[in-house]
């Protein structure tokens, strides 16, 4: 499958388990009282499972694996401290600049998500579901 299709596919799977990541911190913080670290947890686990299971079939037609499963949950383990990493340092060095707290969390932001999706990309499409 050609570069720029799996690259949409990955971002529009990326979108999806956003939404379920995001949408069960929600529901188990606000309607279940969960603590931020639990909740984060389960949602977090469900949004990468979402992810696996949608870039395999979808993104890379891949086989099911238990070995590229477990390589994807610690590529996204690696690059959420990478992207943690880049938004602390990033809203730190923007906001030294003198930049808007808001402006400058949303500038972090998008730094350290992009640098982690395409570190995770890379890394699924040349390793994890690379084709042989």
């Amino acid at each position: 499958m050609a570069l720029g299709t799996q690259a949409f596919r990955f971002i529009i799977t990326g979108a999806i388990s956003a939404v379920v990541d995001l949408g069960l911190l929600s529901l188990l913080q606000l309607f279940f009282g969960l603590p931020v670290p639990v909740a984060r947890g389960i949602s977090f686990i469900a949004g990468t499972t979402t992810a696996y299971m949608i870039n395999r079939r979808w993104t890379f037609k891949a086989e099911s694996s238990t070995r590229r499963f477990l390589a994807v949950v610690a590529l996204y383990a690696a690059t959420f401290t990478v992207n943690v990493g880049l938004q602390t340092l990033c809203s730190a060095l923007f906001t030294g600049w003198g930049w808007a707290e808001s402006i400058a969390m949303v500038g972090a932001f998008v730094i350290a998500q992009g640098v982690g999706t395409t570190i995770n990309f890379i890394v699924q499409r040349t390793v994890i579901f690379r084709v042989k």
